[in-house]
């Protein structure tokens, strides 16, 4: 991988993981009467189990981790995405296309993580709620384009 991948992967996995964590921190505090450190506590419980939700700092240090560590796995699952495929990076490439890619590949994170990951680690089905539906289309702006747009920051610049 050369440098400037390198970079844009680091720049996708940081800024992901933090607005990502923001907007979900947003949502527990203020609109589902929880706390950010219940959500973190929460995403630490799928590796953990349950009793992790009844944690210290720890647990929410762990889930912190595990958040960090998911943004920089699926950014560089797009970065591989990005540099294998032509199509991909025409896309991203015209206008409006980072938001055109986005569009498909946050709902596609958020199906992954919550069909098939989660009750894989958790051995429960998930819970389709107004709540999932809202991850579902907020992994557009807040997960996947950080994603899109920082690999694909630059790319002009390569012609």
């Amino acid at each position: 991988m050369n440098r400037s991948f390198a970079s844009r992967l680091v720049r996708a996995w940081l800024l992901t993981a933090v607005i990502d964590g923001s907007f979900s921190g947003i949502l527990a505090q203020f609109f589902y009467g929880s706390t950010a450190k219940r959500l973190f506590q929460g995403v630490a419980a799928v590796l953990l189990g349950p009793d992790a939700v009844n944690g210290c700092t720890r647990t929410v240090l762990i889930g912190i981790a595990k958040h960090f560590g998911v943004a920089l796995a699926w950014s560089t699952v797009f970065l591989f995405i990005f540099t294998a495929s032509a199509r991909v990076r025409e896309i991203v490439g015209s206008r409006g296309g980072a938001l055109k890619v986005a569009a498909i590949y946050g709902p596609f994170i958020w199906c992954v993580m919550s069909l098939a990951l989660i009750p894989l680690l958790t051995h429960r089905p998930p819970a389709i709620t107004y709540r999932w539906w809202i991850q579902f289309f907020g992994h557009i702006p807040f997960v996947a384009l950080p994603i899109v747009s920082m690999i694909g920051s630059g790319q002009a610049r390569q012609r």
